[in-house]
């Protein structure tokens, strides 16, 4: 069962957890002993850390080290849970959300926007705990843990609007009213790369909508999952609340069981289509619900009347922010062929500019941060042999950078075809392959030809090849861009692709409807008994 989830702490763990265990064996050697990591510890973090949180903290399962990918350097051990422990836990999100969905909408808003607050409070250390342990560099981390604070405020005002309709009903004295009720549990499954961003998505719109929330969050980034549920549980310890948000990390066998339990009705999985694929089926075998948030080959099209300089701008963020470790990271740009030597030259002097700003994510210059695992190294290696090997030249970069830590150059690749098998595969670098298309109705087809269908985006001047790409025969994904870059999603808009991407959206505009079960009710006022459609049933 779940042949691709058993797989997940194997993946998903870093080689260093191995490789680096003999060389930083001290106890003395964690970076939170070391007084310039004093912020670890303003976030309530140890040494040890317990993993599992339900109202008291606890944790009986092994225990993992997370790693800076900046160095290979331990930062922290994280005592799992084990599956006794998750069974417990999802019992008592179950009794807390029987107390939670009597709440009034707005009093959970509330709740909502004290956590919040209390994110602000924290954003500064927290935001460095992101960076340091992901690998991102110091805005981005400082940004997502904003993405998770933008969530609160937009879940309080959604607390008193959310609403259902008021129908007009064929018979007379009659009226048909929709209701949004809560579902129950909801289990939030996070990636690496967004350790605290995704679960907040998930958490706010849940809390507000009447849900307690159950969280896993990846193995390699532990101590952001116990951060961030510390200054969760904060607020609800201070308003005498159940604990409507629990935490339990841990390995392959926690997962499988959350995926299965028919107690966690919704589970919210982000992470690579194969898994999530594994995910929706275990869900659906079960008949629970399921928001799936996974890969995504996005592609970046320059149109013949693109801002060749704004699109420039865009393509360096896309390609190389989060080293090329979002799931909306440019991974393609077709170009128009009367742009594209011109377009792939500009862009590799924007490349070269950028090599004195690679180093390490807590660096007040670095632009380019490692990569999180060593497995993203070698992924990063297979990819660029296979490109070459397929015939493509690589313009830019292409070497693992040999330093302490997990860094390779952001690496330009012109010259495949636009359906070489490694053009068609996600690979989680910061890796670019630069196509060169006739006109638009070709890019907009090389764009819909892989399996994923997250975010896309075109620069174009041209308001016809513009409402082209956002209409029925444009683009196919969930995210659909003109004269932006293919990542950074703001949270008002409901966040997804297509296809193999999952489906699923979270976040903004009616993304809330995924955390609640809807009812139609019909409501008779007029003292006597009539059918719809005019049947006549009467015996008398």
């Amino acid at each position: 069962m779940l042949a691709h989830l058993r797989n997940i702490s194997k993946r998903a763990l870093p080689r260093r957890l191995v490789t680096q265990s003999a060389s930083y064996s001290s106890s003395s050697s964690f970076l939170i002993d070391q007084p310039e990591y004093s912020f670890l510890k303003e976030l309530g973090l140890e040494r040890d850390n317990p993993g599992v949180y339900s109202g008291q903290w606890q944790g009986r399962g092994p225990s993992v080290t997370s790693y800076d990918p900046g160095t290979g350097r331990p930062i922290a051990k994280v005592r799992q849970g084990n599956v006794q422990e998750l069974e417990q836990t999802i019992g008592l999100a179950v009794e807390a959300y029987k107390q939670w969905r009597q709440v009034p909408a707005p009093v959970r808003g509330e709740i909502v926007r004290q956590i919040g607050d209390e994110l602000r409070k924290y954003k500064e250390p927290l935001g460095k705990l992101v960076s340091l342990e992901v690998g991102k560099i110091y805005s981005e981390g400082q940004g997502e843990v904003q993405e998770f604070i933008d969530i609160c405020d937009y879940a309080v005002g959604l607390s008193r609007i959310y609403s259902g309709q008021l129908i007009n009903s064929e018979r007379a004295d009659h009226s048909i009213l929709e209701a949004w009720r809560p579902l129950g549990v909801v289990g939030v499954i996070s990636a690496y790369n967004f350790p605290n961003a995704v679960f907040g998505w998930n958490a706010a719109i849940a809390l507000t909508t009447g849900n307690s929330v159950l969280w896993k969050g990846a193995p390699s980034t532990p101590l952001v999952s116990v951060a961030t549920t510390k200054i969760v549980a904060d607020v609800l310890r201070r308003n005498n609340l159940p604990p409507v948000v629990t935490l339990c990390q841990g390995g392959t066998d926690v997962g499988q069981t959350l995926v299965a339990d028919k107690r966690v009705n919704l589970v919210s999985f982000t992470g690579s289509c194969q898994t999530g694929r594994d995910v929706g089926v275990e869900v659906q075998r079960r008949f629970g619900k399921v928001i799936l948030e996974l890969g995504g080959n996005n592609a970046l099209i320059i149109d013949e009347s693109a801002n060749v300089k704004m699109a420039l701008d865009a393509a360096l963020f896309g390609c190389i922010g989060t080293s090329g470790q979002r799931c909306t990271t440019t991974r393609r740009i077709i170009v128009h062929e009367k742009l594209h030597d011109q377009f792939v030259k500009a862009l590799v002097g924007k490349y070269q500019q950028l090599i004195p700003k690679i180093g390490h994510q807590l660096e007040a210059q670095t632009l380019v941060g490692p990569v999180h695992t060593q497995q993203n190294v070698e992924n990063y290696k297979a990819a660029i042999a296979e490109a070459k090997s397929l015939g493509g030249a690589v313009a830019f970069g292409g070497n693992v950078i040999q330093r302490d830590g997990f860094y390779v150059e952001p690496t330009v690749i012109t010259g495949l075809p636009h359906d070489a098998s490694v053009v068609h595969r996600e690979t989680f670098a910061p890796i670019v392959y630069i196509l060169k298309a006739k006109n638009v109705d070709q890019a907009i087809e090389w764009n819909n030809e892989v399996e994923q269908g997250l975010s896309s985006a075109i620069f174009t001047e041209n308001i016809g090849q513009a409402f082209k790409w956002i209409g029925a025969k444009g683009s196919d994904c969930g995210i659909v861009n003109i004269n932006t870059t293919t990542n950074g999603a703001e949270i008002g808009g409901a966040f997804g692709g297509e296809k193999a991407t999952g489906g699923g959206r979270e976040s903004g505009s009616d993304a809330w409807k995924q955390y609640c079960k809807r009812a139609t009710i019909t409501v008779n006022h007029s003292g006597e008994l009539a059918c719809a459609q005019g049947v006549v049933f009467n015996v008398e």
